[in-house]
């Protein structure tokens, strides 16, 4: 795919972000192409969340400029980024649903919120998206009677019943068996090729960003350590890189 800023659905110039006395970015660069899924991978607690959070302006950044389709949404205010979160959602590591709705309620959270009336439109595209997510039939109940990777599907469904462009998914497999972090790997995979959406994945899994990512990035001491296809990240002379996807940590028993 071509670097062209014209080509790239968000990107990332020269970002910094302090949380209290710790510097957490440092000059991150980045570009996530249209309809790409781009997996975000590094050591634990440096920042990799952080980042994704600037782009739906839950966090702004010190310096440097967050650009969305175009539109620099680093210093717009939470009325001004509605019509950004319509394109880009979230799905949070835990799901985030609300322990008192149903599943369908949860799903049709961002229609009501969003301002949508019809209550036959709000039904039939939640059943719509729970159909994609496999929870068709398990619409009725509340989240308590869910498995973790039913629970992750629907929050797949709610990010996804808004019509978003684009998907953040905050370690979509944490937790689950393989099997079930397979499901929703396939789950990831199938809503790019059919509604073509642009993901970006924050994700320790490394077998499934193998499966899931057209492109990786390695974040590490608050800037982009590593950035190339999964084959350039199997290959690469980087001992770092090599280090942490084979989970060696360099200490010597």
């Amino acid at each position: 795919m071509s670097e062209s800023s014209s080509s790239a659905f968000i990107e990332l110039r020269n970002v910094h972000k302090k949380l209290g006395w710790q510097q957490i970015l440092r000059g991150v660069d980045l570009k996530v192409h249209r309809g790409e899924t781009l997996a975000i991978i590094g050591p634990s607690g440096e920042g990799k969340t952080v980042m994704m959070k600037h782009v739906i302006g839950l966090m702004r950044p010190d310096r440097g400029e967050v650009i969305v389709e175009g539109v620099h949404v680093e210093k717009l205010t939470d009325r001004q980024m509605a019509p950004i979160r319509k394109k880009v959602s979230m799905m949070f590591q835990n799901a985030a649903l609300f322990d008192s709705m149903t599943v369908e309620e949860n799903v049709a959270f961002p229609l009501v919120e969003a301002g949508v009336k019809d209550r036959k439109e709000i039904r039939d595209r939640v059943q719509e998206v729970l159909e994609v997510v496999d929870l068709a039939e398990h619409g009725k109940k509340l989240p308590v009677n869910l498995s973790g990777g039913m629970r992750k599907r629907a929050g797949i469904a709610r990010a996804i019943v808004g019509h978003s462009h684009c998907i953040l998914y905050d370690e979509p497999t944490a937790s689950l068996d393989p099997v079930v972090s397979d499901v929703i790997d396939q789950m990831i995979l199938r809503l790019q090729k059919r509604f073509g959406v642009t993901s970006l994945v924050v994700t320790h899994d490394m077998k499934s960003m193998f499966k899931i990512a057209n492109r990786i990035a390695m974040l590490k001491r608050g800037v982009i350590h590593f950035l190339g296809t999964p084959e350039e990240l199997r290959n690469s002379p980087d001992p770092e890189v090599q280090d942490f996807i084979e989970g060696r940590s360099g200490i010597c028993a």
